[in-house]
């Protein structure tokens, strides 16, 4: 089908949205509109040849009911961009909207402690943080001090990022490719407060390759990976 111009094309999105209102109201639902930027299929360029992972990866969002996410594809040399540009090769909101996936290690955990089992205590947590951030792990340390009722002592709790091979073999994603989705250990995620206040509410993370990225609704993020959400950066 013919690509439409671009101011057609806004037209068209905005009887969508004017669409959606009029059946909100027919149907009796009143609750406050929240304005949303445009879908990411707006910002998304369809790839040509979708890769493996990002078919698998697109499989698991679907069948856990998210719709609202897109994979973008970059150049080689990605990170060696600054973060401005970055944020222009992704049309992303700003800056604070690119976001990186962590494996970090609980170093002091008790020798019983040596898997994911228990969320509230694991040995291993992603911790999702924004590029212009810095985290705090202390924060980290002192959220799951009382996530635990203060029954374990603060001594217990040193997270530092995980080694490379560690994070590889625990979530099947190397170095920069790093996503929540798909891993292949239920590690719990961690997320920082401020990405879920960012508005608006579309980040982006690691696609689970180098060169793929993959934007997603923060709220649909939560709903899916069911994080802890955290104040953990300065």
């Amino acid at each position: 089908m013919e690509e439409l111009p671009e101011l057609d094309r806004n037209h068209f999105q905005n009887l969508e949205h004017v669409e959606r209102l009029e059946l909100s109201n027919l149907s009796g639902d009143h609750s406050p509109s929240i304005s949303v930027p445009s879908p990411p299929s707006a910002n998304c360029d369809p790839a040509a040849d979708v890769s493996e992972i990002e078919a698998r990866l697109s499989g698991i969002l679907k069948s856990n009911g998210v719709t609202d996410f897109c994979f973008k594809r970059v150049p080689s040399d990605y990170y060696d961009r600054t973060f401005e540009e970055r944020r222009d090769l992704l049309g992303a909101h700003s800056i604070d909207h690119l976001c990186k996936s962590m494996v970090m290690v609980n170093t002091q955990a008790p020798a019983n402690i040596i898997d994911c089992s228990d969320r509230n205590n694991s040995k291993y947590y992603v911790v999702v943080v924004q590029y212009t951030a810095r985290l705090n792990a202390e924060a980290i340390k002192k959220y799951l001090h009382v996530l635990n009722n203060g029954q374990i002592s603060k001594k217990k709790f040193n997270m530092r990022l995980a080694p490379e091979e560690t994070s590889q073999m625990l979530t099947g994603f190397e170095h920069n490719a790093v996503t929540c989705v798909g891993m292949k250990t239920d590690i719990p995620v961690i997320i920082d407060e401020a990405i879920v206040k960012l508005s608006p509410d579309f980040i982006w993370l690691g696609g689970g390759e180098v060169d793929l990225k993959l934007g997603i609704r923060t709220s649909d993020f939560v709903n899916f990976a069911k994080p802890f959400i955290v104040s953990c950066s300065n």
